[in-house]
């Protein structure tokens, strides 16, 4: 395990290192000084802007936005400090009933449950299920937007409940059916208690750790050492600029979106030529597909809502990664400007990944194997009952790869006794609901500079006739996608549509403009009516493919404020400009995720189900990038490489 990397950092990672507990320290004490914090103020986010561009990193100045909820019901603030001249830059006022509110407090998570436990109302639904309200967890859920007039610039939080028979047992196994509240979380008041009727508590327990589920553990395994007697083949610099092989990337952290790498670039020949300036994965939402008025309104924006980052896991070696890890420690702000570190919460390791290129000549005789390796850079968040992991993977032959984990508890309800067409049965009588994991990946291209633009690849099957007369030709067709209007698109599977960002300006060896292709996992975007409330709010997630023109402030996928916001920020503003995006400096966003029908098999704990993209590249090299690649140099390889003449593995 390496905790103390190399020194010195390069003068471009020095923009972009990772925020330090002073840094912190020192946002408090200027928002204190300028009457921007007080002890009815609570911190909801506080993260780094990024230099502005055209600007030289190496002295830019180190600026952090602020949103600033205040308890006692004053409007918030979105302030703008500079920690490198010790002053706040810009503060504007929100107003919540047109901006939305601010994400999620986890304090307010202990009001909602807290209310309810005195109000009549809720005791009294509790006491005709025959309910101690002692044992009954509510889970405090973001509230979305809907016909409710009343709830307009409130700050509302909705609770369901669940059973916890004892402190060890897993509430997610009895779900109070048929019941939930609506809590104004600043006013501390219960705005209503919607009770359907008595629906039976499912009674047997989801423990997954009880010897009762498990039975006799396994004894069949035998341990899985990874080894790297010589150490990584990385090296980090400055805290966080990550040199691997012909990479190099500074691996940022963010409160709201985890993990994300700048300056992402690849050494080819003489040159670094970049690639990437900003990847991130901007949002996600789990839209949920039940439409009882229980739980009709379930859709959760954990990255703009919750903020997954500050729910990262502390990762452990030999659990969460196994090998020759090398962590970072992010330190983030907690609600009232507190440095907080989360230690080891970033994990980087390098894999063995298989086979990278192999052929046995017949002519030649000439046995070639390689075999492929990759950066791993990643994270793992718990937000309420699902963990997700969020993984970013760098390959020896310039493959950029995502891939999202989802695993935990899936959120549980009551199964009715008929049957249901939008609720899987997992044990007796309990339900879960059909649901959605959708993701908006902002990748903010520079493929050898800011001069990009981005078609859309098509295969063509070609009909039989002259010039085909045996009918096996097929073909392709690239159409540039000109102006932000023309390039919202959906993916298709069966013309096996990919989309290639490229520089018209920047050509190879054959003299065609260099790229990548964006390889989609084909899975359904959001499932919900085109009328609804979530698709006016989660309209980033109707579509796979979104590409506009870079703007500073055009950060995230659902705009600013997500909580409570009633939709059109975001993507559907941003584009509505309709700029042009050819041969221009642009944002690629791409939706996918999972569709999760629950199983049977995914209770009482779901095992990792994966969902990400590909990112390959297209004529960027002038021939294989991976020809100076090594022959593996374990021991037990030594005879798997005759070059010259015959052999194989033995």
């Amino acid at each position: 395990m390496t905790l103390a990397p190399t020194d010195t950092a390069s003068a471009s990672a020095s923009a972009y290192r990772l925020a330090t507990a002073q840094e912190i320290l020192d946002v408090r004490s200027i928002l204190q000084s300028e009457g921007h914090l007080g002890p009815q103020h609570r911190i909801a986010y506080l993260g780094q802007l990024d230099p502005s561009r055209g600007t030289d990193p190496a002295p830019a100045d180190r600026r952090f936005r602020v949103f600033i909820h205040d308890v006692s019901g004053a409007a918030p603030r979105d302030v703008v400090v500079s920690t490198t001249r010790h002053e706040v830059l810009s503060a504007v006022e929100l107003d919540t009933a047109v901006t939305g509110e601010l994400p999620v407090l986890e304090e307010e998570f202990e009001v909602v449950e807290a209310l309810l436990a005195t109000d009549e109302r809720w005791l009294k639904a509790l006491a005709d299920r025959g309910l101690d309200v002692g044992k009954v967890r509510v889970a405090p859920l973001s509230a979305g937007v809907f016909e409710y007039a009343e709830e307009k610039g409130r700050r509302i939080l909705r609770g369901l409940a669940f059973v916890q028979e004892f402190p060890e047992d897993s509430a997610w196994a009895h779900p109070v059916d048929g019941l939930v509240a609506y809590v104004d979380v600043v006013s501390k008041e219960v705005t209503q208690v919607v009770d359907l009727g008595v629906m039976p508590v499912p009674a047997e327990h989801g423990n997954y750790t009880d010897p009762e589920l498990t039975g006799p553990l396994r004894t069949t395994q035998k341990p899985i050492s990874i080894t790297q007697p010589e150490g990584p083949s990385f090296t980090v610099a400055g805290g966080n600029h990550v040199e691997w092989e012909k990479w190099s990337v500074d691996v940022g952290f963010d409160v709201r979106e985890g993990v994300v790498l700048h300056n992402l670039a690849f050494r080819d020949g003489g040159r670094k030529r970049p690639i990437i300036n900003r990847a991130s994965i901007a949002e996600m939402v789990v839209p949920y597909g039940d439409p009882s008025p229980v739980r009709s309104w379930q859709n959760y924006f954990d990255t703009g809502e919750y903020l997954v980052g500050q729910y990262a896991n502390s990762l452990e070696l030999g659990c969460d990664c196994l090998g020759e890890i090398t962590y970072l420690s992010p330190v983030i702000s907690d609600a009232f400007g507190n440095p907080r570190e989360i230690r080891n919460g970033i994990c980087m390791h390098e894999e063995d990944w298989g086979i990278l290129a192999k052929h046995s000549d017949l002519w030649s005789g000439v046995t070639y194997t390689r075999r492929n390796r990759r950066l791993v850079i990643s994270f793992f968040t718990t937000i309420g009952n699902y963990d997700y992991g969020f993984y970013w993977y760098l390959y020896l032959d310039g493959t950029i790869e995502f891939e999202a984990k989802a695993t935990g508890v899936v959120f549980t309800s009551a199964f009715p006794a008929g049957g249901s067409d939008n609720i899987s049965q997992l044990a007796p009588g309990l339900g879960a609901p059909f649901h959605q994991h959708l993701f908006s990946a902002r990748l903010d291209m520079a493929i050898d500079g800011f001069t990009n633009r981005v078609e859309e690849e098509d295969v063509v099957r070609q009909a039989m006739g002259p010039g085909n007369e045996r009918g096996n030709a097929f073909s392709r067709k690239r159409t540039v996608l000109a102006r932000e209007s023309e390039a919202v698109r959906e993916a298709d599977a069966r013309a096996g549509r990919t989309w290639i960002i490229s520089n018209p300006e920047s050509r190879n060896r054959l003299g065609e403009p260099v790229g990548y292709k964006l390889h989609p996992h084909n899975q359904p975007t959001l499932l919900a009516d085109p009328d609804s409330s979530i698709a006016r709010r989660a309209a980033f997630a109707t579509k796979d493919l979104w590409v506009t023109r870079h703007a500073d402030g055009e950060r995230y996928p659902t705009g600013d404020f997500v909580n409570q916001h009633a939709g059109g920020a975001g993507l559907p503003a941003y584009v509505a400009q309709d700029r042009d995006i050819d041969g221009q400096d642009i944002v690629v966003w791409h939706t996918f995720g999972l569709t999760h029908f629950p199983r049977v098999e995914d209770w009482p704990i779901m095992p990792v189900d994966t969902v990400g993209f590909k990112l390959r590249p297209e004529g960027f090299f002038d021939r294989s990038p991976v020809l100076d690649v090594p022959a593996n140099p374990n021991r037990q390889a030594a005879s798997c490489h005759t070059e010259g003449g015959s052999g194989g593995c033995h």
